[in-house]
């Protein structure tokens, strides 16, 4: 496996990270054996980057991926985040970036990993009404003490990744980017690449768009997150399923698998690319680590750019229920 730099400070991981989100079951029932299966899949592909967070499953990401490094010690790079809120009461979903909430949290997931230090820590998702700056400076102190390696933010506009970096190196920003989810290539990868800056594409397969077999939306549990998510709902749905079909095609002409196919693509993009792909599947883990060592010429980026062109996809990659929290600059 190829690797490329964490920020412009930071250690070289795989090219290719596990995104843990469905550990905690946001696309389907799983369980420890079935993730830990997964996590041994990677290390034996040489993809050491794993990408969690506390409110994955409410911890228990985290927990199941503390179960196995505790006897697979000092094999991971680990990110994880924290930032997103429920109030107590109400339940009502919100963002608190405060200085004391950020280390409570941060405290529980150290725990439930069973180590005290994480190569790098997200700001989830940004409290508008906290100033980026005195964010960062919270994330300052956390390095300071030795609990993180780097910091970085998740779903931020590339004005608030310059204005954190005026106060300290951000090692990575997360958003979502893919084939079919294009808007960081207005303004975000450039400004990571000027600011050497780690740029992390969740969801570069498209929720699963991009694999062999595509999911049934029929299929989906009530707790699934593309039950409510535009693109997987009618007319929209069936009309992305149909401008799939030729990206299939050409996939095959390549002897590849569409899920490498779409990870060669994105690892295409900048050298300062790093994407997560997640499953819990070690077979699906397989065909995405393919996409590391998959080349495409100039013609097949050409070709790829013809069948499916910016903007292609219908409907809107979030729900206005899932929207608040993502900046938008475009």
């Amino acid at each position: 496996m190829q690797k490329r730099q964490l920020g412009q400070n930071g250690p070289m991981v795989s090219a290719i990270g596990l995104g843990a989100w469905s550990f905690g079951g946001a696309y389907g029932p799983t369980d420890e054996a079935e993730s830990h299966a997964t996590l041994a899949g990677a290390l034996e592909l040489g993809i050491d980057f794993i990408d969690t967070a506390n409110v994955y499953g409410n911890g228990v990401s985290e927990t199941v991926i503390g179960t196995f490094i505790k006897d697979h010690p000092n094999r991971f790079r680990i990110a994880t985040k924290a930032g997103i809120w429920r109030h107590p009461e109400t339940n009502v979903r919100g963002f608190n970036n405060a200085p004391d909430y950020l280390r409570a949290e941060l405290e529980k997931s150290l725990t439930r990993l069973g180590i005290d230090h994480v190569e790098l820590f997200y700001i989830h998702r940004r409290d508008p009404n906290l100033p980026i700056e005195e964010v960062t400076g919270t994330l300052v102190r956390f390095i300071d003490e030795g609990k993180i390696g780097g910091f970085g933010f998740s779903e931020i506009a590339p004005w608030s990744l310059r204005r954190a970096a005026a106060v300290y190196p951000v090692m990575a920003v997360q958003s979502e980017y893919s084939l079919w989810t294009r808007s960081p290539e207005v303004g975000m990868i450039r400004a990571c690449k000027d600011l050497g800056t780690a740029f992390v594409p969740f969801s570069p397969l498209g929720r699963g768009m991009f694999v062999a077999d595509p999911p049934d939306p029929a299929g989906f549990a009530d707790n699934d997150f593309r039950k409510n998510s535009p693109r997987f709902l009618e007319p929209n749905f069936s009309a992305n399923l149909k401008a799939l079909e030729p990206f299939r095609e050409f996939a095959s002409t390549r002897g590849a698998n569409p899920a490498a196919l779409a990870v060669a693509w994105t690892l295409s993009r900048g050298d300062h690319l790093i994407p997560i792909p997640g499953t819990r599947s070690l077979a699906h883990l397989r065909d995405h680590a393919e996409g590391a060592a998959l080349a495409l010429s100039a013609d097949d980026l050409a070709e790829i750019d013809r069948i499916l062109p910016p903007g292609f996809a219908h409907g809107d990659r979030y729900s206005d229920a899932q929207w608040p929290g993502a900046e938008r600059y475009c």
